[in-house]
């Protein structure tokens, strides 16, 4: 008899824990699409956010992974940044878009920019978006920077982790960095140029959040303090998170104050001016 409630009990029970995962499981997708600048199938991950329904506006927050990883560090990551990010979109019930952007060595290269602005033109035909925000880490946060200079009038707020502005100086992962810009510095100074928020601080107008280490060799934060310097005399919306002691990582509690303060001071698109150039 016993044996019988347990499996009347299960049979009950069962169905509704099953409807629980399967609804659970529907919030994360990998995505394949198409790319037009080349025809190749790239991939990005969506996590969707609890409740989400596709005729409601929501905000959307791209997370740009590092060097040697790809679509999957953000969006599963155990790491401060990572667990920062999908905690700020998740208050918010943001759409949360982790794409490969040219994995695993990108560095906003002219194919990864082109990805990145045909996945923001696909997800805003596809729902109603309101911010986007741009934010990544390290060569994430180099890109980030990269393509809200290009794009403005897609990057309605960034959050730059210790990445750099300038591609001219920085030295490192020079071998996949010119493979991902088409040359060397020497053969295509203008395009590493173009690629270097430094100079183009006129352009970033949304609010910004940068935060640098110190003791960063990996990617040392000169031209990211330098750039916060002049952002600071020309956008009332800047915030610099400097630790001398900082190495190549941020912590949680930096990294969770850096996305709050540019979701929350993020202007939505339609209020903007959209006099904007495109490019530089």
């Amino acid at each position: 008899m016993k044996v019988r409630r347990l499996i009347l009990l299960l049979s009950l029970i069962l169905p509704t824990w099953q409807s629980a995962v399967a609804a659970d499981q529907s919030r994360i997708e990998d995505v394949a699409f198409t790319a037009k600048c080349d025809n190749s199938e790239q991939r990005y991950v969506v996590i969707y956010p609890e409740g989400f329904q596709a005729d409601q506006p929501h905000d959307l927050l791209i997370a740009l992974h590092g060097h040697g990883s790809d679509r999957w560090q953000f969006a599963k990551g155990d790491f401060d940044e990572a667990r920062a990010a999908r905690d700020a979109a998740a208050s918010r019930k943001m759409l949360f878009v982790s794409p490969d952007y040219r994995a695993k060595t990108s560095w906003m290269g002219p194919k990864a920019e082109a990805d990145v602005v045909q996945i923001i033109a696909e997800l805003k035909s596809r729902y109603k978006i309101g911010k986007t925000i741009i934010c990544g880490g390290s060569m994430g946060g180099s890109s980030a920077l990269t393509f809200a200079a290009l794009h403005p009038e897609l990057s309605d707020g960034v959050a730059s982790m210790n990445g750099t502005a300038n591609h001219l100086e920085y030295e490192n992962f020079q071998d996949a960095i010119q493979e991902s810009f088409g040359g060397t510095k020497q053969q295509i100074p203008l395009e590493y140029k173009k690629r270097s928020a430094e100079y183009w601080p006129e352009r970033l107008t949304m609010p910004i959040a940068i935060m640098a280490g110190g003791k960063d060799t990996i990617v040392p934060p000169q031209s990211v303090l330098r750039l916060a310097q002049v952002l600071k005399k020309i956008n009332p919306n800047v915030l610099l998170l400097y630790r001398e002691e900082g190495v190549h990582s941020t912590d949680y509690r930096d990294a969770k104050e850096a996305y709050d303060f540019v979701i929350d001071k993020a202007t939505p698109p339609s209020t903007k001016d959209n006099t904007t150039n495109k490019n530089p």
